[in-house]
């Protein structure tokens, strides 16, 4: 995929994007209720017989919300805000940005956890974002950064191409789509793939969209001018020359093979 001249995204990449974001070709819908809608994409029979051995390790999702009652803004707002993320997200670890790259794009420290018993995960990721009256958009995928090498404690994942399209629909109403690209460097057990489409990302999704009800009024209280993701004089991100960051390759990381573990909670529900 063409990231430009240098590994800080171009106009194309944010085009593929968004083509992909608004694609319904081999998409399987596994969860539509109150607004809201999950896919996860399906190989196509062609791709899956000639690539069996790469194709799985891409599990690729797709959520979208009708949201009627927060702006397109402020949604873009709340992914950016850091401070606020750790109010509530309510898978997060840590997170943490590490430098600057450029006015729209920076690179950061994300972990997570993963439903019990699998071990959670993390990611190094460049981020690159793009903001007009029309749409938001932010996209992601991993890279390599020399200080912050995978952990023994974690599984790092990768991440290929994953982000936000919101597009208003109204002075407060939005279409809000989030589609994830990931190898979580794993081979998972088949409950896991059905729990993240039909459990986790529709939880993920009302998370989001109440931290967006909840924004404005946690924002004025709380540095209410400060956005330098809209205003990048304010950032305090030291800059870093993109030529010092590699593409991360999954090939490169552990692979954990957990699947044959069982879903904790069931495991609990039958005992």
């Amino acid at each position: 995929m063409s990231r430009g001249t240098g590994i800080v995204p171009d106009e194309s990449m944010f085009n593929e994007f968004k083509r992909q974001c608004l694609s319904t070709e081999n998409w399987l819908s596994k969860y539509d209720k109150n607004d809201m809608e999950v896919w996860v994409e399906v190989a196509p029979l062609s791709a899956s017989t000639n690539n069996k051995g790469n194709f799985s390790k891409v599990h690729k999702i797709k959520c979208r919300m009708n949201i009627k009652d927060v702006s397109a803004a402020t949604m873009f707002d709340v992914l950016h805000d850091s401070m606020y993320r750790k109010t509530w997200d309510p898978t997060m670890l840590e997170s943490f940005d590490i430098a600057r790259l450029a006015p729209n794009a920076d690179v950061g420290y994300y972990s997570w956890l993963c439903p019990n018993p699998l071990k959670n995960r993390d990611v190094v990721t460049l981020r690159s974002w793009q903001a007009s009256e029309n749409e938001y958009v932010i996209i992601n995928f991993s890279v390599k950064h020399p200080k912050f090498p995978p952990r023994k404690d974690l599984v790092r994942a990768v991440s290929f191409l994953t982000g936000y399209l919101i597009r208003p629909t109204g002075p407060n109403s939005c279409i809000f789509t989030y589609l994830s690209q990931a190898d979580p460097r794993g081979s998972l057990p088949k409950w896991v793939v059905s729990k993240a489409s039909q459990v986790l990302a529709p939880k993920v999704l009302r998370s989001v969209h109440k931290a967006g009800q909840n924004y404005p009024a946690w924002k004025a209280a709380n540095s209410p001018d400060h956005k330098p993701w809209l205003y990048p004089i304010q950032s305090e991100l030291p800059m870093m020359d993109p030529a010092e960051l590699s593409i991360q390759r999954g090939d490169s990381l552990e692979n954990v093979d957990e699947s044959l573990t069982k879903d904790a909670q069931e495991n609990e529900d039958s005992s």
